[in-house]
């Protein structure tokens, strides 16, 4: 089988190894182990180097064909796209009809072309992950909704199975609601319960974004350190907010208390979410939040917004907590857990037996699946 990925993730060449977003290549890794050649179909840029978030492609026949990044942010950036997209165009439609399987990776620009491109193969087998908020009443870019009306189109959409997050109850034959997976059978421990004592540990896990308001966890933790609840914040991630964070440490002396860790490796995230009381998450807008599903695997309660699945993976607040995006609630929040925890023991046990419910391999019997239909 000839499997095309269609992506806009950036790809890194370095000697014979292609690599790309950690989380995202662990994935497609599985996804490519059932197929005989991979095409991929994606921006590429040889002069960087991999960071440790990045992974490799584990496949003998893997092939890139690169596709220049696309955004239309400036006028520059808009000429550009106008003038390079009569070649994606072509080349998406050369790949296309060269592939045995069609596989979209979305939202993202290269996966809206990849949309529209499809149409035109009705008969070819074909897959999406929709890796956002499907939710309908969810406020999202028009892009976002381009690709989801095209994919969830079943005149314009043919032969396809769009992976979603979460159940939204839509009587659709294109869309399966779908999750994904970190850890394997193997990696399930027995893992005690954290006490309540002090000091309190708390976690973020993501990209420094204003989008996954990384300085609302930092503030909920200076609420409480001003209450004089001794606590700390570990953020595991880069982005452009690192140094308004870093600012933030600063002005307030919280050097003992906030602390910045960077992109890390699997196994030091994992013993950071062993060793946290609470994840503390406030993002706008996720899909399927690998950090809550991830924290939840080892015990670590959540504390997070109410967007996109995450209320169906929380239970409704029976294996988590969830908030508006407010520092003060936040930090409240914990203070109630802190004051009963007995309610924060059953949640934190709550969450461990859900999370392990949703394994790599049963990730990968789900894609065998797929890939056989």
């Amino acid at each position: 089988m000839r499997f095309l990925i269609i992506s806009h993730v950036v790809h890194k060449i370095n000697g014979c190894q292609v690599f790309a977003y950690g989380p995202y290549v662990k994935e497609i890794n599985l996804w490519i182990k059932q197929v005989d050649e991979v095409v991929i179909l994606a921006p590429q840029k040889s002069d960087l180097l991999p960071n440790p978030i990045d992974l490799a492609y584990i496949h003998p026949n893997i092939k890139i064909v690169q596709a220049p990044e696309i955004d239309a942010l400036t006028w520059l950036s808009r000429l550009k796209l106008i003038w390079n997209l009569p070649k994606i165009f072509f080349e998406l439609f050369i790949q296309m009809a060269k592939a045995d399987h069609i596989h979209l990776r979305c939202p993202g620009n290269m996966g809206l072309l990849g949309c529209l491109t499809q149409i035109f193969f009705s008969k070819k087998a074909k897959t999406a992950k929709y890796a956002g908020n499907w939710d309908p009443s969810s406020p999202q870019p028009l892009t976002y909704r381009w690709q989801r009306n095209i994919l969830s189109n079943q005149f314009l959409t043919k032969n396809m199975k769009v992976l979603v997050y979460g159940d939204w109850g839509i009587g659709n034959k294109n869309l399966l609601s779908f999750f994904t997976a970190s850890y394997t059978v193997n990696e399930i421990e027995e893992t005690p319960l954290r006490t309540l004592d002090f000091p309190l540990i708390f976690i973020f896990v993501g990209s420094l974004h204003h989008g996954k308001n990384p300085m609302l966890s930092c503030l909920a933790t200076a609420e409480l350190v001003a209450k004089r609840i001794d606590c700390q914040l570990h953020l595991y991630g880069e982005g452009p907010e690192r140094i308004s964070i870093q600012n933030f440490i600063d002005q307030r002396d919280l050097k003992a208390n906030i602390f910045l860790h960077g992109n890390v490796e699997g196994p030091i995230l994992k013993k950071a979410y062993k060793a946290s009381h609470f994840l503390l998450f406030a993002s706008d807008s996720e899909g399927w939040p690998k950090a809550v599903a991830e924290a939840m695997f080892w015990g670590c309660v959540p504390i997070t917004t109410s967007v996109s699945c995450v209320p169906q993976m929380l239970g409704n607040g029976e294996r988590g907590e969830l908030i508006d995006k407010d520092p003060v609630l936040m930090a409240s929040t914990i203070e109630a857990l802190l004051n009963n925890p007995t309610i924060y023991f059953q949640k934190a046990s709550n969450a461990m037996k859900w999370s392990r419910e949703f394994t790599i391999e049963k990730f990968e019997r789900e894609i065998q699946k797929l890939l056989k239909e």
